[in-house]
């Protein structure tokens, strides 16, 4: 799901619209699509870690980590703000910090332009046009210093 709520489907399930409201409710759905550098990336991983992971819980706004596709990296917890975000990398390459890429987002994290789509109804169109969906493996960050974490992470 993307924000960890809505029903869960089973293998053979059909997804039903109210499937796709369920996982997506969210009173902020417009979609933005923008070109932003590798360096530009990490900055945004960079802040969302520090909004989560701060050392001083004073500073800790919550959330959590954005969910990416096709990108990887490690997030090393006994850095400071700048460092955490490691070893990116885009379609298995190391990512280019003067390169630039094309990030689609939606839920507010990147600026999204008047009349942006919905993304129930991307998603709705997108499941129109195939017969089966395939889920890949779902990408979990590289976690360092979670040992004796005091309840950063949880074991699967």
């Amino acid at each position: 799901p993307g924000f960890r709520w809505g029903q869960t489907l089973l293998p053979g399930d059909a997804i039903t619209m109210e499937n796709v409201y369920n996982h997506t409710a969210i009173t902020y759905p417009g979609v933005a699509l923008n070109s932003l550098t590798g360096a530009q990336i990490k900055d945004f991983l960079e802040d969302i870690a520090d909004n989560v992971f701060h050392p001083d819980p004073y500073y800790r706004q919550g959330g959590d980590m954005v969910r990416v596709a096709n990108l990887r990296y490690t997030l090393d917890l006994t850095q400071n703000m700048g460092q955490r975000i490691q070893d990116l990398q885009f379609d298995d390459e190391p990512l280019d910090p003067s390169k630039r890429y094309k990030v689609a987002s939606w839920g507010g994290t990147q600026p999204q332009p008047e009349n942006s789509p919905a993304i129930w109804d991307l998603v709705a169109r997108y499941l129109r046009t195939r017969k089966t969906i395939h889920v890949g493996q779902p990408f979990t960050p590289l976690i360092k210093g979670a040992e004796n974490d005091g309840g950063w992470t949880v074991p699967l």
